[in-house]
């Protein structure tokens, strides 16, 4: 078996050629209609909003910055363009039940027209009705009518004195009413006269007055039914003048919304409320106590006739997008607000809000789904009144039967709405597992990838994105040379050189920082310099740890050996995620071998640092050494596998591969060459697998190397299979094409043994009696000589033999 060869610089990063644009500058290249290498999710997205049924909601996921939203916002814009207008809804007074606001869908642009035809009609009143009532024909009405029951209650009581006078009794008036007294000679006794009239005329005239009195209580009685058969006459002389004055006013409505028949019901309520409450169109005294007034200065009492205009669809035609970026329960169902007035709280109608699904009722909403969930209530909230298909305002506290208040209770609007979630993986896929409801309402998926090819074509249309980017935020256009140069760390961040990260946000951020760079030089173009000088920035900025920690390994606090040969010890390659930075430093990783039972203990595992991939990975090591080396004999090894200086939990199996060569030398006591460091994980069959990070862990290993001195001897052995996702930086790539510094593509456990020892792995199976040369079969040779000896140490003495005999 050949040992690898050091990768060429070409095989290190995949560069874009600039020439191959035929672009000046990004000035010249049009906008891009639509999101790159998402056809996937695009076809999703058509589906799922030209799907008419219900259920048939989006839930959109994907990285953030992949350009999502603007992909939707593309796709509606396109569809709802020239789509007749939803209908306007607005909540009016219900005069029956007034706590019941009923709710009236009109043409679209209709309901701010009912509320100023309402509005006009009130102050028309205002002005009309006082009128009415002070006019001479109601006055000359009210003064017969008040004449013919004064004549008939002066005739009642003329002649019920009269038949008073006849029995010489007379009717008094008094100020408490009517009294008889009798008479003497027209003149009224005095009580001392009447005291001293004989028994029996005080007996008939106390007679006469105990029949006149019942006459006069049922004259009382009649006068009462008089006067209130007046009052109900001069009520129906108000309506009629009322009616006179409001009815035509009215009737001109009816006819202008005669095709809404709800609003001819409703106008027919206040017309019918105006004439028996004509009295509220009375002016009150300015500034009376205890007037409650609109914000246009209009009283409480005449409030009932005005109109809530909860959603105006009065622009352009099109269906409505609307995206809620607080959806909480109340700005997605919408709520009654309340005034305070004189110590309390009060509300009506006209302090209905409305949420963000009554403005989206007939188009689109879009949310972000973890803010949803996040706000209490507001899921549970979202999914009943998609399910009831209707939009019902209530508070969490009614929602939840905290309080039994009387409060509105407006009537549901229905609800056709179609909703857009967007969100991570993580969130459909726990949606998906614990809300049965959310499979029944979101049964569309369009994911978003996190890469897209890079081919011939993908270069240009990512041109066009930059390009985009760059007209949209006022950015200096970009050269050629800086469209590659980005186009390199898209790439670089999908850790692929055949992808392009679709994290449009790390672009325009790039491209802003790089705009930073080119005014501050004076430039009217971004160059590659400065689109370099930003993702070196970038990298700078987040880089302490990383400086504290490669000092540490310079100044020794840290133990890493770069230079030598050591047996049992290794350079293996740790990963660091700094919010959104990841940096890799060496680790030191020791073993040891000695006979034993045949266990791999990995002291990491041992003492709970370390996690459950990573323990995984120690278990694969080891049995593929029982499997290899020790097929037909006891496996009678006892090995430590440790991380050294680490104190903190280790995830992974990434150093599978440096930990197995570390205890093979520890086998065949052969030293590790320290200026190699190693990455990958390994499988039971001894193949090498693909690793994250590749890059970060070379550029890692690099900085250490150049900061102590490259010889020549330094490099990186990483997986065959992560050949293609090395997109390592410039001064990287030029160490290596210098000679200076190596990466080694490694397919094999043998391959890696082979170049971290400078020994041929040989046979694992030698033949017996044969001088053991490889690496391999010094393992085996070790290995065969602790299986012998736990044989030697589990068969009895000769004494024992002959006690037992």
């Amino acid at each position: 078996m050949s040992i690898p060869s050091a990768l060429p610089a070409a095989k290190l990063a995949r560069r874009c050629d600039p020439e191959q644009f035929s672009f000046e500058t990004t000035a010249e290249l049009p906008d891009i209609e639509r999101a790159i290498g998402q056809e996937r999710a695009a076809r999703a997205i058509d589906f799922g909003i030209g799907m008419a049924r219900e259920g048939y909601n989006v839930f959109v996921m994907g990285p953030a910055g992949s350009g999502r939203h603007t992909l939707v916002r593309k796709v509606l814009a396109e569809r709802v363009a020239g789509i007749p207008r939803p209908s306007d809804w607005v909540y009016v007074n219900n005069f029956a039940q007034p706590h019941r606001p009923i709710a009236i869908a009109l043409p679209p642009g209709r309901g701010s027209a009912l509320r100023e035809d309402l509005r006009q009609l009130v102050e028309e009143l205002r002005a009309t009705i006082p009128t009415v009532f002070e006019g001479e024909e109601y006055a000359a009405k009210v003064e017969q009518i008040d004449a013919e029951f004064n004549e008939r209650h002066e005739h009642s009581f003329s002649e019920l004195g009269a038949e008073a006078a006849e029995q010489k009794v007379a009717l008094l008036r008094t100020p408490t009413g009517f009294s008889f007294a009798p008479l003497k000679n027209s003149e009224v006794y005095t009580p001392q006269e009447f005291a001293e009239l004989p028994k029996e005329e005080q007996h008939r005239i106390e007679a006469v007055i105990a029949q006149l009195q019942t006459k006069l209580e049922k004259l009382v009685r009649e006068v009462m039914r008089w006067r209130k058969e007046r009052h109900e006459r001069i009520r129906q002389l108000n309506r009629e003048m009322v009616f006179l004055a409001v009815g035509h006013l009215v009737d001109e409505l009816r006819q202008r919304y005669a095709e809404v028949e709800a609003v001819v019901k409703y106008l027919d309520s206040v017309q019918q409320d105006l004439i028996e409450n004509a009295d509220d169109f009375r002016k009150p005294a300015e500034g009376a106590p205890g007037t409650m007034r609109l914000e246009s200065g209009q009283e409480a009492g005449l409030r009932r006739y005005a109109v809530n205009v909860l959603v105006d669809h009065s622009g352009p035609d099109g269906l409505p997008i609307v995206f809620e970026d607080n959806p909480t329960f109340q700005n997605l169902v919408g709520r009654v607000d309340h005034i305070a007035h004189m110590g309390t709280l009060v509300t009506d109608f006209n302090l209905i809000k409305p949420g963000a699904l009554h403005r989206a009722n007939g188009g689109y909403l879009l949310l972000d789904v973890l803010k949803v969930l996040t706000q209490p209530f507001a899921w549970e909230g979202l999914k009943r009144a998609l399910q009831r298909g209707e939009i019902r305002i209530e508070s969490w506290a009614e929602y939840l039967s905290l309080v039994s208040t009387v409060s509105l209770e407006p009537e549901p609007i229905p609800l056709e709405v179609k909703v857009v979630l967007f969100g991570e993986r993580l969130h459909y896929y726990l949606l998906q597992l614990y809300d049965p409801d959310f499979r029944k309402l979101f049964r569309v998926a369009a994911d978003f990838d996190e890469v897209i090819e890079r081919d011939e074509g993908s270069g240009g249309l990512f041109a066009r994105i930059l390009a985009t980017v760059a007209r949209r935020d006022r950015l200096i256009p970009l050269d050629r040379e800086a469209v590659a140069c980005a186009i390199d760390q898209a790439s670089r961040l999908a850790g692929d050189t055949r992808k392009i990260s679709s994290d449009l946000d790390s672009a325009a951020e790039l491209l802003h920082e790089a705009d930073h760079w080119a005014r501050a030089a004076g430039r009217e173009r971004i160059t590659g310099e400065d689109v370099r000088k930003a993702i070196d920035s970038q990298r700078k900025r987040s880089d302490r740890l990383r400086e504290r920690l490669q000092e540490a390994i310079v100044r020794g606090t840290i133990l890493i050996d770069t230079a030598g040969a050591k047996v049992g010890q290794i350079n293996a390659l740790s990963v660091y995620q700094v919010g959104n930075m990841a940096f890799a430093q060496p680790t030191r990783i020791t073993a040891t071998a000695r006979f034993g039972e045949g266990r791999v203990i990995d002291i990491q595992r041992e003492v709970e640092l370390g996690g459950a991939i990573h323990s995984k990975g120690v278990l694969i090591l080891s049995s593929y050494l029982a499997s290899r080396f020790s097929g037909k004999q006891a496996f009678a090894l006892s090995a430590s596998l440790v991380f050294e200086q680490t104190y903190g939990q280790v995830e992974g199996d990434s150093a599978s591969l440096a930990e197995l060569c570390a205890l093979l030398s520890a086998l065949a006591e052969v030293p590790i060459r320290q200026t190699l460091a190693v990455t990958g994980s390994v499988n039971q069959l001894g193949e090498v697998q693909a690793i994250g990070a590749v890059n970060e862990k070379i550029e890692g290993y690099f900085d250490l190397c150049e900061a102590r001195g490259l010889s020549g001897e330094h490099g990186v052995l990483i997986p065959e299979a992560n050949v293609e996702h090395l997109m390592l930086r410039q001064d990287v790539v030029a160490a290596a094409e210098a000679g200076r510094f190596h990466v080694y593509p490694v397919r094999t456990v043998d391959e890696a043994i082979s170049l971290l020892t400078g020994i041929p792995a040989g046979d694992a199976q030698p033949l017996e009696g044969m001088a053991p040369l490889g690496v391999n079969e010094r393992v085996a040779a070790r290995l065969r000589d602790f299986s012998r000896l736990r044989r030697a140490m589990a068969e009895p003495s000769p004494r024992r033999r002959r006690a037992e005999k």
